[in-house]
């Protein structure tokens, strides 16, 4: 699957698993939206199919001890930093 990156002509990119998106709709179907960072969030778009992975669930486990259900971004928001969320979800595979 790739898309065309705003501001770059005629240069196709597969998405991979920590590509950043600008917009909602650059969301592609299977693909959801985390915010990751201790101080400054970045947005990640990450495959559904982490969702079954035990590394990941312990990602989400964190994030609803610190925020509940709340997240304050209109997302989910991982309370790691981007180095540590980066070297988990290397492990994981999809």
């Amino acid at each position: 699957m790739g898309f065309r990156l705003p501001g770059i002509s005629n240069t196709k990119r597969s998405l991979t698993p920590f590509q950043t998106v600008s917009k909602t709709s650059d969301i592609p179907k299977g693909y959801f939206v985390v915010y990751v960072g201790e101080n400054q969030k970045k947005r990640f778009v990450v495959p559904i199919l982490y969702l079954n992975q035990p590394l990941f669930q312990d990602l989400l486990s964190q994030a609803k001890e610190e925020f509940g259900y709340h997240h304050p971004m209109g997302g989910i928001t991982i309370p790691c930093s981007e180095d540590t969320f980066l070297d988990l979800t290397s492990h994981l595979s999809v």
